[in-house]
């Protein structure tokens, strides 16, 4: 009898033991998830600038916070802590997305060599990388033609030979473009204009561009 009820002690110490254990990690859960929700709120109250100014030390602080938030769920059964945290991680999510996309907006562009090239002769942002010309039309491709030229006479004498080429590209894309707006309805008279402008362009540019790369070519060599 005595060995019966030893065991049974024995047992209950156990469950007792167990249920403080499993009541101990709730606490500790419901207690992180807390100071994981109040971390998240309290950003609300930050000003954007500091908030962008600081972003990387803030994510890094709510990396540490939601990793330990989201252990301490590991083993609970609480479905409402759950979805509270989850709630929470929504919402700084869209914030971090928010700040990241005006980051984004305020980093100063940077423009390739050629883009600059593009941008003397058909105006800021005009002409990308893809070359595309399909806003050049028969009442305006004259002006672009003429505007191109005026552009290439005040500009060459600062040109690499990267320049040039990137030139010669651009005028064969623009020519392209001119097949086409001479179906479209191009008068003669634009279209002589635009052959009087392609006549001295050409041989000016060819031995522009050979001056070019004899000289970067002898600079190389010293």
């Amino acid at each position: 009898m005595k060995k019966r009820v030893f065991t049974i002690a024995i047992l209950a110490t156990v469950a007792l033991g167990f249920t403080s254990c499993k009541d101990e990690k709730a606490t500790k859960a419901e207690k992180t998830v807390n100071n994981y929700v109040v971390y998240v709120d309290s950003l609300g109250n930050v000003a954007a600038d500091d908030a962008k100014a600081n972003w990387e030390s803030i994510d890094a602080s709510y990396q540490m916070k939601i990793a330990d938030a989201e252990t301490s769920l590991t083993e609970s059964d609480n479905e409402a802590l759950r979805e509270k945290l989850a709630a929470s991680k929504m919402k700084y999510e869209a914030m971090k997305a928010k700040y990241m996309a005006e980051l984004e907006a305020a980093k100063p562009v940077v423009k390739t060599p050629n883009q600059m090239v593009r941008d003397r002769f058909f105006g800021e942002g005009k002409v990308g990388e893809d070359m595309n010309f399909s806003w050049v039309n028969k009442d305006n491709i004259l002006k672009v033609y003429q505007d191109f030229y005026d552009s290439y006479k005040a500009n060459k004498g600062d040109f690499s030979r990267e320049d040039f080429d990137e030139t010669k590209l651009l005028y064969e894309a623009l020519d392209s473009r001119k097949n086409t707006v001479e179906k479209e309805g191009l008068t003669s008279e634009d279209n002589n204009k635009i052959a009087s402008i392609k006549f001295k362009f050409a041989p000016e540019f060819k031995i522009n561009r050979i001056g070019a790369k004899a000289r970067e070519n002898s600079e190389a060599k010293e």
